[in-house]
């Protein structure tokens, strides 16, 4: 059994046009289940240090409180380079312990401006939904085709009240409706919603749904005010989760319709522009 967990950033609901949230990411990390307590282990002594051995009661890694500029939470008025340290041996983790990166970038502006012709059973116009309902597609292709016949995935995802009905909706037409050659059926299980403070790959995700968001947003011109170290940062940790997705082209769904959607979605994606390794100096 392989773990999907999902979370996302930039969430402004049916708005398109908000200009402090022009990008939104959803994603995460996959683990293996033989791998999870290790690597659960590694996550939780990495914290342990930063703290000196004494994490704060009621601890939740938030990327928005460490990555804040004076730190939020239990990182307010901790020093800068400690903080980045902290995010950086996070995503050291991901390489250290070989485990997969899912994620799917929207520019909102386009996703305004584009129509999508293909009959859903919801809002292709909510980033939220669209991108879940992507990664259903890519996560059930990333476990039929690259870690075996006998592989099944499980999708866990963070809390989101607001889209709870959708997302039944959505992963019950994935795997019982439509035409049987294009259901669903390397996703064994969908967990909604799962308590993020109780786990800490969920925690993980949201650091890393973050840093993407952050790193797409300045190479889209929405952050050309940033220092050139803060722009450098996002696209360092950007480049160390875009080593771990396992296909990054657009994986297409097929089916009566789906090249709509499929063309949609190339419409939509949100991805780095041109020779962006170079302009940051990380080849």
């Amino acid at each position: 059994m392989h773990f999907f967990y999902v979370d996302e950033a930039g969430c402004t609901g049916n708005d398109l046009c908000n200009a402090e949230q022009p990008i939104f990411v959803m994603g995460g990390v996959s683990i293996r289940d033989e791998g999870w307590n290790e690597t659960q282990a590694r996550f939780s002594e990495t914290i342990s240090e930063y703290f000196n051995g004494h994490i704060p009661n009621g601890f939740e890694l938030h990327g928005s409180q460490l990555l804040s500029p004076n730190g939020e939470g239990p990182f307010e008025n901790d020093p800068i380079e400690k903080r980045l340290d902290l995010a950086r041996r996070i995503f050291d983790l991901l390489e250290d312990r070989s485990h997969s990166v899912h994620l799917f970038a929207i520019k909102k502006a386009s996703m305004a401006e584009t129509d999508c012709r293909a009959v859903l059973p919801y809002e292709p116009r909510t980033p939220y939904l669209c991108a879940f309902d992507y990664l259903i597609t890519y996560i059930n292709d990333h476990v039929r085709n690259k870690l075996g016949r006998s592989a099944r995935g499980m999708v866990l995802m963070d809390k989101k009240e607001q889209f709870h009905d959708e997302i039944e909706r959505i992963t019950y037409h994935r795997r019982y409706e439509g035409a049987a050659a294009h259901r669903v059926k390397w996703v064994v299980e969908f967990s909604y919603p799962i308590d993020s403070r109780k786990n800490p790959m969920i925690q993980l995700s949201d650091l890393i749904v973050l840093c993407t968001r952050r790193f797409m947003e300045v190479e889209h011109g929405y952050r050309d005010s940033w220092p050139g170290e803060v722009k450098r940062f996002y696209a360092e940790c950007y480049a160390k989760m875009h080593e771990r997705i396992a296909k990054k082209q657009l994986v297409k769904r097929g089916g009566r319709g789906m090249e709509h959607l499929n063309t949609y979605l190339a419409s939509i994606r949100c991805e780095p522009v041109g020779q962006w390794r170079r302009r940051y100096g990380l080849n």
